[in-house]
């Protein structure tokens, strides 16, 4: 059975040239808008809220 990821434009994407998109489930896609042709990354959700944490902490 294949299952069918709900993207999303990421958060932190600038809407211009540097657009990410996100599909969450029981793992996280991320993928190139402008590249969707090439496929994604997956990560386990836990690893990629870990890193979105550690970005929001950088940035303040």
């Amino acid at each position: 059975m294949s299952h069918q990821r709900a993207w999303h434009t990421a958060t932190y994407s600038t809407g211009e040239s540097n657009c990410v998109e996100v599909a969450e489930g029981p793992t996280t896609a991320v993928r190139d808008t402008r590249n969707r042709h090439l496929g994604h990354l997956t990560f386990p959700s836990a690893e990629w809220a870990a890193f979105i944490d550690a970005v929001k902490a950088d940035r303040s």
